[in-house]
């Protein structure tokens, strides 16, 4: 570290040089840190290295978790979903407890109760979470996917956006495989419900259930529109619509 000695006053890094204002004037200093060729092969770094080995691994999975159900995921919108989402899975990885360090990783951590437990309820937009935004109670069948609510009053039991006139139901179920990448997903026909006080019952139910190995992810979403002109149109880009994972077997 050395004092910058000019009558320019600069800050930031120029030829790998970074200039700054500490408490005794500018001052200035190389670039510094570890070299990525240390890191790599030096022994002092085997944990820094088994560090990022699990971190990639958990990023990697949580991409992958995120393409499986793209046809759910494309209009819910939250720019913090990747991040959040990883956080979870770290968890997840954690349950590990057959793999070196290092090696530690989502498949196997999705076995065990811990590893379910981590992931389900998770909400892919936290502004718009399930529990704030559906009012009532509902019924999961995880025989055949359908999510049953009964005596629905959507102007009572839904926290709608300003603005929405109709709410999507839409569940969905997922066979993953994190190990093998194996991934099915199955999606049930849309409920569209207009924003009144009409009680119903709604009751979404996918198609088929969905086959493979690895572990079966149960989903609800709730997409919001507005009715123009007898045209619905999207909500704002999705940024008030909810999907969570309800279950996970």
């Amino acid at each position: 570290m050395a004092k910058l000695k000019s009558l320019i006053k600069i800050e930031g890094t120029l030829d790998g040089m970074t200039f700054y204002k500490g408490k005794d004037g500018y001052l200035v200093r190389t670039k510094g840190g570890v070299s990525k060729n240390r890191i790599q092969n030096d022994p002092a770094f085997v944990r820094t290295r088994e560090n990022l080995s699990e971190f990639g691994h958990v990023a990697k999975s949580g991409k992958t978790l995120r393409h499986a159900i793209t046809p759910l995921l494309a209009d819910v919108k939250d720019g913090r979903v990747t991040s959040r989402l990883a956080k979870v899975l770290s968890v997840v990885k954690n349950a590990d407890a057959t793999s070196t360090r290092g090696n530690r990783n989502v498949g196997v951590g999705m076995v065990t109760d811990v590893g379910k437990n981590a992931l389900k309820a998770f909400d892919f937009n936290q502004n718009a979470a399930l529990d704030a935004i559906l009012q009532t109670e509902y019924q999961l069948d995880t025989t055949t996917g359908e999510v049953t609510i009964t005596g629905l009053n959507p102007l009572q039991h839904i926290n709608a956006p300003g603005g929405a006139t109709h709410v999507n139901f839409q569940v969905g179920v997922l066979n993953l495989d994190f190990q093998t990448q194996e991934k099915e997903l199955v999606l049930s026909t849309p409920i569209n419900v207009p924003l009144n006080s009409t009680v119903i019952d709604v009751n979404p139910t996918p198609s088929s259930m969905p086959t493979g190995t690895g572990q079966t992810y149960f989903f609800l979403k709730l997409a919001f529109f507005q009715e123009i002109n007898g045209s619905q149109y999207v909500l704002n880009n999705g940024a008030f619509n909810v999907l969570q994972i309800l279950e996970i077997l």
